[in-house]
Protein backbone atom coordinates (compact mmCIF):
# COMPACT_ATOMS: atom_id res chain seq x y z
CA UNK A 1 0.00 0.00 0.00
CA UNK A 2 1.14 3.46 -0.78
CA UNK A 3 2.01 6.32 1.26
CA UNK A 4 -1.40 7.97 0.21
CA UNK A 5 -3.73 4.73 1.22
CA UNK A 6 -1.38 4.56 4.09
CA UNK A 7 -2.37 7.87 5.53
CA UNK A 8 -5.85 7.72 4.22
CA UNK A 9 -6.32 4.96 6.08
CA UNK A 10 -4.76 6.31 9.05
CA UNK A 11 -7.12 9.03 8.87
CA UNK A 12 -10.09 6.41 8.85
CA UNK A 13 -9.28 4.77 11.75
CA UNK A 14 -8.82 7.59 13.65
CA UNK A 15 -12.59 8.69 12.49
CA UNK A 16 -13.94 5.30 13.22
CA UNK A 17 -12.02 5.51 17.00
CA UNK A 18 -13.87 8.31 17.74
CA UNK A 19 -16.99 6.97 16.66
CA UNK A 20 -16.74 4.02 17.61
CA UNK A 21 -15.96 5.14 21.18
CA UNK A 22 -18.26 8.60 20.98
CA UNK A 23 -19.81 7.89 23.97
CA UNK A 24 -16.81 7.55 25.71
CA UNK A 25 -15.22 10.56 24.19
CA UNK A 26 -18.03 12.61 23.91
CA UNK A 27 -18.00 15.37 27.29
CA UNK A 28 -21.72 15.99 26.77
CA UNK A 29 -25.25 14.62 25.78
CA UNK A 30 -25.49 14.72 22.07
CA UNK A 31 -29.61 15.24 22.60
CA UNK A 32 -29.23 17.31 25.76
CA UNK A 33 -30.89 20.94 25.07
CA UNK A 34 -29.75 23.80 27.08
CA UNK A 35 -31.57 26.77 26.33
CA UNK A 36 -29.71 28.84 28.30
CA UNK A 37 -26.22 28.59 26.15
CA UNK A 38 -27.87 28.28 22.50
CA UNK A 39 -25.80 29.54 19.66
CA UNK A 40 -22.34 29.69 21.40
CA UNK A 41 -19.12 29.81 19.55
CA UNK A 42 -16.26 27.55 20.31
CA UNK A 43 -15.04 27.52 23.95
CA UNK A 44 -13.07 25.20 26.35
CA UNK A 45 -16.63 23.92 27.58
CA UNK A 46 -17.87 23.40 23.91
CA UNK A 47 -15.12 22.65 21.76
CA UNK A 48 -16.76 23.12 18.74
CA UNK A 49 -19.51 25.68 19.97
CA UNK A 50 -23.66 24.67 20.69
CA UNK A 51 -26.28 25.02 18.10
CA UNK A 52 -29.80 26.33 18.18
CA UNK A 53 -30.86 24.15 20.72
CA UNK A 54 -28.16 24.44 23.31
CA UNK A 55 -26.94 21.19 22.39
CA UNK A 56 -22.92 20.73 22.21
CA UNK A 57 -22.08 19.99 18.50
CA UNK A 58 -18.57 18.41 19.14
CA UNK A 59 -21.08 15.51 21.09
CA UNK A 60 -23.46 14.89 18.02
CA UNK A 61 -20.10 15.43 15.60
CA UNK A 62 -19.27 11.98 16.88
CA UNK A 63 -22.44 10.43 17.41
CA UNK A 64 -23.68 12.01 14.03
CA UNK A 65 -20.61 9.95 12.63
CA UNK A 66 -21.39 6.68 13.98
CA UNK A 67 -24.82 6.82 12.31
CA UNK A 68 -23.65 7.79 9.39
CA UNK A 69 -20.85 5.45 8.62
CA UNK A 70 -22.38 2.75 10.11
CA UNK A 71 -25.62 3.53 7.40
CA UNK A 72 -22.85 4.07 4.55
CA UNK A 73 -20.23 0.66 5.41
CA UNK A 74 -23.53 -1.68 5.73
CA UNK A 75 -25.37 -0.90 3.00
CA UNK A 76 -21.58 -0.92 0.75
CA UNK A 77 -21.65 -4.82 2.23
CA UNK A 78 -25.11 -5.26 1.23
CA UNK A 79 -24.80 -3.32 -2.32
CA UNK A 80 -21.61 -5.77 -2.26
CA UNK A 81 -23.39 -9.38 -1.43
CA UNK A 82 -26.17 -8.11 -4.01
CA UNK A 83 -23.98 -7.73 -6.31
CA UNK A 84 -21.66 -10.61 -6.02
CA UNK A 85 -24.75 -13.35 -6.01
CA UNK A 86 -26.57 -12.11 -9.75
CA UNK A 87 -23.34 -10.70 -11.00
CA UNK A 88 -21.79 -14.56 -10.56
CA UNK A 89 -25.11 -15.92 -11.49
CA UNK A 90 -25.41 -14.14 -14.95
CA UNK A 91 -21.28 -14.38 -15.71
CA UNK A 92 -21.28 -17.88 -14.97
CA UNK A 93 -24.83 -19.02 -16.60
CA UNK A 94 -25.10 -17.06 -19.43
CA UNK A 95 -28.10 -16.66 -21.99
CA UNK A 96 -31.47 -15.58 -21.64
CA UNK A 97 -31.00 -15.81 -17.88
CA UNK A 98 -27.77 -12.85 -18.09
CA UNK A 99 -29.60 -11.18 -20.59
CA UNK A 100 -32.56 -10.77 -18.16
CA UNK A 101 -30.32 -9.76 -15.54
CA UNK A 102 -28.03 -7.62 -17.68
CA UNK A 103 -31.39 -5.93 -18.82
CA UNK A 104 -32.41 -5.28 -15.17
CA UNK A 105 -28.86 -3.78 -14.34
CA UNK A 106 -28.92 -1.83 -17.53
CA UNK A 107 -32.17 -0.21 -15.64
CA UNK A 108 -30.61 0.53 -12.37
CA UNK A 109 -27.45 2.56 -13.99
CA UNK A 110 -29.64 4.14 -16.02
CA UNK A 111 -30.83 6.13 -13.32
CA UNK A 112 -28.66 8.32 -11.04
CA UNK A 113 -27.90 6.96 -8.02
CA UNK A 114 -29.04 9.69 -5.76
CA UNK A 115 -31.95 10.32 -7.77
CA UNK A 116 -32.77 6.37 -7.41
CA UNK A 117 -32.27 6.95 -3.70
CA UNK A 118 -34.45 9.37 -3.28
CA UNK A 119 -37.25 7.62 -5.02
CA UNK A 120 -36.52 4.57 -3.31
CA UNK A 121 -36.97 6.58 -0.07
CA UNK A 122 -39.68 7.67 -0.50
CA UNK A 123 -41.59 4.45 -0.66
CA UNK A 124 -41.03 3.44 2.86
CA UNK A 125 -41.08 5.93 6.31
CA UNK A 126 -38.33 7.87 6.91
CA UNK A 127 -35.46 6.25 8.94
CA UNK A 128 -31.97 5.02 9.28
CA UNK A 129 -33.29 1.40 7.53
CA UNK A 130 -34.97 3.25 4.77
CA UNK A 131 -31.86 4.75 4.02
CA UNK A 132 -29.74 1.97 4.00
CA UNK A 133 -32.31 0.22 1.62
CA UNK A 134 -32.30 3.08 -0.56
CA UNK A 135 -28.21 3.05 -0.84
CA UNK A 136 -28.06 -0.69 -1.32
CA UNK A 137 -30.55 -0.11 -4.09
CA UNK A 138 -28.60 2.19 -6.07
CA UNK A 139 -25.69 0.44 -5.72
CA UNK A 140 -25.58 -2.93 -6.50
CA UNK A 141 -26.01 -2.67 -9.76
CA UNK A 142 -22.26 -1.65 -10.32
CA UNK A 143 -21.18 -4.49 -8.24
CA UNK A 144 -23.13 -7.45 -10.49
CA UNK A 145 -21.67 -5.86 -13.33
CA UNK A 146 -18.31 -6.08 -12.47
CA UNK A 147 -18.69 -8.94 -11.11
CA UNK A 148 -20.73 -10.52 -14.27
CA UNK A 149 -17.04 -9.69 -16.45
CA UNK A 150 -14.86 -10.90 -14.12
CA UNK A 151 -17.00 -14.74 -13.81
CA UNK A 152 -17.30 -14.56 -17.62
CA UNK A 153 -13.92 -14.47 -17.68
CA UNK A 154 -12.93 -17.37 -15.44
CA UNK A 155 -16.01 -19.49 -16.50
CA UNK A 156 -13.78 -21.35 -18.93
CA UNK A 157 -10.10 -21.40 -16.78
CA UNK A 158 -8.75 -24.20 -16.59
CA UNK A 159 -9.80 -24.83 -12.47
CA UNK A 160 -13.12 -24.49 -13.17
CA UNK A 161 -13.17 -27.07 -16.39
CA UNK A 162 -10.78 -28.98 -13.91
CA UNK A 163 -13.75 -28.63 -11.29
CA UNK A 164 -16.91 -29.59 -13.58
CA UNK A 165 -14.72 -32.56 -14.69
CA UNK A 166 -14.42 -34.26 -11.46
CA UNK A 167 -18.39 -34.01 -10.97
CA UNK A 168 -18.64 -30.81 -8.74
CA UNK A 169 -21.92 -29.72 -8.73
CA UNK A 170 -22.86 -25.91 -10.14
CA UNK A 171 -23.10 -24.50 -6.38
CA UNK A 172 -19.55 -25.75 -5.42
CA UNK A 173 -18.14 -24.48 -8.39
CA UNK A 174 -19.68 -20.72 -7.49
CA UNK A 175 -19.23 -20.73 -4.12
CA UNK A 176 -15.85 -22.57 -3.94
CA UNK A 177 -14.36 -21.95 -6.54
CA UNK A 178 -15.58 -18.77 -8.19
CA UNK A 179 -16.97 -16.51 -5.52
CA UNK A 180 -12.72 -15.99 -3.80
CA UNK A 181 -11.71 -14.99 -6.92
CA UNK A 182 -14.66 -12.32 -6.84
CA UNK A 183 -14.07 -10.73 -3.32
CA UNK A 184 -11.45 -8.93 -3.51
CA UNK A 185 -12.58 -7.45 -6.69
CA UNK A 186 -15.53 -7.40 -4.69
CA UNK A 187 -13.84 -5.43 -1.71
CA UNK A 188 -11.97 -2.94 -3.88
CA UNK A 189 -15.08 -1.62 -5.34
CA UNK A 190 -16.94 -0.80 -2.13
CA UNK A 191 -13.41 1.13 -1.33
CA UNK A 192 -14.09 3.08 -4.44
CA UNK A 193 -17.76 3.54 -3.63
CA UNK A 194 -17.79 4.23 -0.06
CA UNK A 195 -16.81 7.89 -0.36
CA UNK A 196 -20.40 8.25 -2.69
CA UNK A 197 -22.08 6.32 -0.33
CA UNK A 198 -21.12 8.53 2.61
CA UNK A 199 -22.38 12.06 0.16
CA UNK A 200 -25.36 9.80 -0.85
CA UNK A 201 -26.30 9.25 2.91
CA UNK A 202 -25.30 12.62 4.21
CA UNK A 203 -28.11 14.52 0.59
CA UNK A 204 -30.58 12.38 2.04
CA UNK A 205 -30.19 13.07 5.73
CA UNK A 206 -30.17 16.27 4.59
CA UNK A 207 -33.26 16.15 2.94
CA UNK A 208 -35.52 14.45 5.97
CA UNK A 209 -35.37 11.27 4.64
CA UNK A 210 -32.36 9.74 6.66
CA UNK A 211 -32.69 9.51 10.86
CA UNK A 212 -35.51 11.49 12.41
CA UNK A 213 -34.61 14.16 15.34
CA UNK A 214 -33.27 14.22 17.42
CA UNK A 215 -31.08 11.52 16.41
CA UNK A 216 -27.36 13.39 14.90
CA UNK A 217 -26.32 12.49 11.46
CA UNK A 218 -24.00 14.47 9.38
CA UNK A 219 -26.35 15.51 7.17
CA UNK A 220 -29.03 16.16 9.31
CA UNK A 221 -26.78 18.21 11.69
CA UNK A 222 -25.99 20.51 8.32
CA UNK A 223 -29.45 20.51 7.44
CA UNK A 224 -31.26 21.21 10.59
CA UNK A 225 -28.38 24.70 11.07
CA UNK A 226 -27.85 25.63 6.89
CA UNK A 227 -29.96 28.71 8.10
CA UNK A 228 -27.06 30.10 10.63
CA UNK A 229 -24.06 29.54 8.42
CA UNK A 230 -23.73 33.34 7.84
CA UNK A 231 -24.17 33.89 12.09
CA UNK A 232 -23.15 30.74 13.16
CA UNK A 233 -21.04 28.99 10.94
CA UNK A 234 -19.44 26.38 13.58
CA UNK A 235 -22.92 24.90 13.57
CA UNK A 236 -22.10 23.22 9.93
CA UNK A 237 -18.56 23.36 9.15
CA UNK A 238 -18.27 20.76 11.94
CA UNK A 239 -20.23 18.00 10.28
CA UNK A 240 -19.57 19.02 6.67
CA UNK A 241 -15.79 18.80 7.10
CA UNK A 242 -16.34 15.52 8.91
CA UNK A 243 -18.29 14.41 5.27
CA UNK A 244 -15.48 15.91 2.77
CA UNK A 245 -12.47 14.18 4.64
CA UNK A 246 -14.39 10.66 5.05
CA UNK A 247 -15.60 10.95 1.51
CA UNK A 248 -12.06 11.80 0.52
CA UNK A 249 -10.34 9.28 2.48
CA UNK A 250 -12.82 6.17 1.23
CA UNK A 251 -11.82 7.45 -2.32
CA UNK A 252 -8.08 7.46 -1.61
CA UNK A 253 -7.92 4.34 0.13
CA UNK A 254 -10.17 2.80 -3.00
CA UNK A 255 -7.71 4.05 -5.96
CA UNK A 256 -5.03 2.59 -3.77
CA UNK A 257 -6.28 -1.23 -3.21
CA UNK A 258 -7.17 -0.42 -7.17
CA UNK A 259 -3.66 -0.35 -8.34
CA UNK A 260 -2.67 -3.01 -5.57
CA UNK A 261 -5.24 -5.44 -7.18
CA UNK A 262 -3.81 -4.38 -10.82
CA UNK A 263 -0.58 -5.47 -9.67
CA UNK A 264 -1.46 -8.66 -7.70
CA UNK A 265 -2.57 -11.48 -10.27
CA UNK A 266 -4.74 -13.70 -8.34
CA UNK A 267 -3.92 -17.28 -8.79
CA UNK A 268 -6.81 -19.61 -8.09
Amino acid sequence: MGLTGKLASGILVFIFALSVFSSFISPHEPDMINLDRIKQPPSTEHFLGTDNKGRDIFSRVLYGGKISISISVLAAMLSMVLGLLIGMVSGYFGGKLDTAMMSAVDLVLAFPALLLAIGVSVLFPPGIYTVMIALAAAGWASFARLIRGHVMALRESAFIESARAVGCSTTRILFVHLLPQCVPLAFIMAGLKLGGYILTEAALSFLGLGAQPPTATWGSMISANRVFINSAPWMVLPPGIMIAITALCFNLLGDDLREIFDRVKIEP
